[in-house]
């Protein structure tokens, strides 16, 4: 149960901050950085939202409602390195089904889009130019845990999987929003030569 009294404690004011194991680290370490990015990654999904409201999209609005929660996930899984040691309480991990999910979700927008013949610009509706934002967000996301990882510092293999997974959702989410693929802004290689 998340209980927030107080919205500023001062504890960070040295610029330092707290993981959930109790360990402080400071604010720019790699560990705070990823998850900071994955938090950013909601709040663009939180504005691609403001344009999935409509009946058309509705089905794609609640899957990035889903997405939104999992981002949450995915942030406390990386807050709460696994160091073997009793937290006394057990720690939120992103999961392989919701991994699974996300590739299901995938798929299935995939499955209604024509084949691309060519690279795709990011625009065409409101709701597509948001979830390319989206997608380049979370592969920043992704660069980060998995620097964080190679690094030697853990990272679990469902969180790396669902960050990868993510931007090809963006992906294909974007076309879904652009009238299926119809609407879709085509890179004309050379065009302005």
């Amino acid at each position: 149960m998340v209980v927030l009294n107080k919205i500023y404690t001062k504890t960070g004011d040295d610029g330092s901050t707290a993981l959930g194991t109790g360990e402080r680290l400071p604010k720019f370490h790699l560990r705070i950085t990823a998850y900071g990015t994955v938090d950013e990654t909601n709040a663009t999904v939180g504005m691609a939202r403001q344009h999935t409201g409509g009946a058309e999209l509705a089905a794609l609005d609640a899957m990035l409602e889903r997405i939104q929660n999992d981002l949450f996930d995915l942030g406390a899984d990386l807050c709460t390195p696994d160091t073997g040691e009793d937290l006394g309480y057990e720690p939120l991990r992103v999961t392989d089904a919701q991994v699974a999910r996300l590739e299901t979700e995938i798929d299935t927008l995939n499955g209604e889009l024509a084949p691309l013949r060519s690279f795709v610009l990011p625009g065409g509706s409101a709701a597509a130019a948001h979830l390319h934002v989206c997608r380049t967000v979370s592969r920043r996301a992704e660069r980060f845990a998995v620097e964080l990882a190679q690094g030697g510092d853990q990272v679990s293999g469902p969180v790396l999987r669902y960050l990868n997974r993510l931007s090809d959702f963006f992906f294909v989410a974007s076309r879904h929003a652009n009238n299926n693929g119809a609407d879709d802004v085509l890179w004309v290689p050379g065009a302005n030569r």
